[in-house]
């Protein structure tokens, strides 16, 4: 089993866990069937289409 030789300082760790406060968020495209905000490279979930065509069926409520 691999256990560390040496202590990771706080400077090392405190590096480590910073990354997440430097990601942004998701980026959001209006989807061009029902113009909804969306997950780019995604199937719409509010219509079903992607790229033009319908992917998926979607209830209607």
């Amino acid at each position: 089993m691999g256990v560390p030789k040496r202590r990771v300082s706080k400077a090392r760790k405190n590096k480590r866990r910073s990354i997440w406060s430097q990601m942004s968020p998701p980026s959001l495209v209006e989807c061009p069937q029902c113009h909804q905000l969306k997950l780019n490279h995604r199937v719409c979930p509010r219509c079903g289409y992607y790229k033009g065509r319908e992917v998926i069926k979607v209830a209607e409520q």
